[in-house]
């Protein structure tokens, strides 16, 4: 009897992740690489899958190819090893794979890489209007794929390692394409958002280009391209892609991990988010607790979760005292696994991520820093967190047409939305719904409005200050969910197979600024009293994972619990 199937990546919930961007420098891949250190990672952390290293941004391949840019020396095939023993063992195995930012590819084929303003190449990044993906990348992951057997790749550097192009080819495209003269250098000159738009959509093309080029060649072959359609990239999934992911801050993490899994949560696309396992400040290992609070925020909004775990410069595992690490934060989330995985949010605060007001603005090509909108938006978001309110952050392509789902939407500094856009927001608020305006360029988008609307329907506050709460209350007096007992809990009202739950993830502590020696412990809060509105009174509410059942007082269509702490992350299951 063979190996049973292996788990496709759509339905996992644990992964693990190693890389270690080989270069010139790596002489000895696979000189320590052997069955038993890879039996030992799946022994200790029981993953849904893997993820290794096969060729970082540097562009050396860390295992022998035949069609790309092999490390300078190798013992053995060290990706056979971890093939062998990952098929034996049932576990799927992803590649870590640099998509964009190849340094090697672009110091040996100059006219493979972007071209910056000044005509110069790009030590980073390639093209992706240049022959690259064909000549290199395709034929390496079909390698992967057929040689090696490898379940897919895990696609880094892609979406934001793209930059303008400034190439002669490029700018003469662009020019046919729009009707310009020349291409734009700054953000003032004329045609700049066409400019822009064009290397987005050049982005698209490419991306869905070599992921259909390997389900052509390779039908279950399963690709992911990190940040692809998240806080980078906030639009519709347009290519065929087996999930969403990325590798949110190794440091201020739980913060990220608040704002880019709220990106990632509504796209109708399996995800994950990924771990640092260190700090980047100092490279020193994360305590198990502070993994645990970060995940925490990724599982209480229906995510997977992975880590990210260095590898040495001959491949082999740094410490299997990390595997014990990573082990305790396993069987946290397994223990979670059963009432937290693929829940749904239950609408409450809209925050809006508009897609057209970041694009106009934003500096970059596909990355959430440099815009206002953004800025005001993340702070709203905490303020909100620290309020206990339930929210999602949702783009113009989720609230089109939907937006009576939702009692309140937050506009969060954005200076531009399109026209048909706007005027459905209005539309909502004049038809009962609320709209809250955080500073002078949503509240000139709405002047008209403002000027005709006796009734506050559209609130508008100057900035995220000790006003905002009261307009969140004004906006929505009656939440789903109240807590009282600590400011420090982040609240998520979800649904997970026909049953409201309720996620309470412990925010407290220096996350923002951990110290040297990490988070080694994150103390209780509470008591709680956690207040639910619901129809009628319920038949029980459990804690889980603790399988505590709680004493219910019924008042005023509100089920009312006291939860006499909550360590790190539990789940309020209501049973009708």
């Amino acid at each position: 009897m063979g190996p049973s199937p292996r788990m496709k990546r759509a339905d996992a919930f644990l992964g693990i992740h190693f890389d270690f961007h080989a270069g010139d420098d790596c002489n000895s891949i696979g000189k320590r690489t052997t069955p038993q250190m890879v039996e030992m990672v799946i022994d200790k952390v029981n993953p849904d899958y893997i993820q290794i290293d096969c060729k970082g941004h540097r562009g050396y391949s860390s295992y022998p190819t035949k069609v790309g840019n092999p490390a300078p020396g190798f013992i053995g095939d060290p990706l056979r090893i971890w093939r062998e023993v990952t098929r034996k063992r049932g576990i799927p195995l992803f590649m870590h794979y640099s998509g964009v930012w190849d340094y090697k590819a672009v110091a040996d084929h100059p006219d493979w890489a972007a071209v910056d303003g000044n005509g110069k190449p790009n030590a980073k990044a390639t093209s992706v209007f240049g022959p690259y993906a064909d000549r290199l990348m395709i034929p390496q992951l079909r390698e992967l794929a057929g040689e090696y057997g490898v379940d897919g790749a895990w696609v880094d550097g892609d979406c934001w390692g793209t930059t303008p192009d400034y190439s002669e080819a490029t700018v003469q495209k662009f020019c046919a394409q729009t009707g310009a003269k020349s291409a734009p250098y700054k953000q003032s000159d004329p045609y700049w958002n066409e400019w822009m738009d064009f290397h987005r959509e050049g982005f698209r093309n490419y991306l869905r280009h070599y992921v259909d080029e390997l389900k052509a060649s390779h039908p279950d072959f399963q690709v992911i391209s990190n940040w692809a359609f998240s806080d980078h990239m906030p639009e519709p999934v347009f290519a065929n892609v087996a999930g969403l992911s990325g590798d949110f801050a190794p440091d201020n993490s739980v913060n990220s991990a608040r704002f880019a899994g709220r990106c990632l949560e509504n796209q109708g696309v399996p995800w994950d988010l990924m771990s640092w396992s260190f700090s980047r400040k100092n490279n020193k290992q994360k305590p198990a607790v502070q993994l645990m609070q970060e995940a925490s925020q990724v599982l209480a909004i229906g995510g997977g979760y992975q880590a990210y775990f260095k590898q040495d410069r001959d491949g082999a595992i740094r410490s299997p005292a990390e595997m014990d690490v990573m082990a305790e934060v396993a069987k946290f989330c397994r223990d979670r696994q059963a009432y937290c995985h693929r829940s749904v949010a239950v609408p409450q605060i809209a925050l809006l991520y508009s897609t057209a007001g970041h694009y106009r603005a934003s500096p970059s090509l596909f990355h959430w820093n440099g815009t206002n909108g953004v800025k005001v938006l993340r702070m709203a978001l905490t303020e909100m967190l620290q309020n206990q309110y339930g929210v999602q952050i949702l783009s113009e392509h989720h609230l089109r047409g939907h937006l009576s789902e939702w009692p309140v939407v937050v506009i969060p500094g954005w200076t531009f939305l399109e026209a048909d856009f706007r005027d459905e927001l209005a539309a909502y608020a004049q038809s009962g719904g609320r709209l809250i305006l955080i500073g002078t360029g949503p509240k000139k988008l709405f002047d008209k409005e403002l000027a005709q609307i006796a009734d506050s329907s559209i609130v508008v506050v100057d900035q995220v200050d000790a006003a905002f709460p009261d307009a969140l209350r004004h906006g929505l007096p009656n939440p789903i969910v109240e807590v009282v007992g600590s400011k420090d809990v982040d609240v998520s009202p979800r649904m997970l197979n026909g049953n409201l739950t309720v996620h309470l993830v412990n925010s407290s502590g220096p996350h923002a600024n951990a110290p040297d020696e990490g988070i080694k412990e994150i103390k209780p809060v509470g008591p709680l009293t956690v207040s639910i509105r619901l129809d009628q009174p319920p038949k029980s509410i459990v804690m889980q994972p603790e399988g505590k059942s709680l004493e219910i007082e019924w008042q005023n269509g509100r089920a009312i619990v006291t939860m006499p702490h909550l360590d790190l992350y539990s789940i309020l299951v209501v049973e009708p």
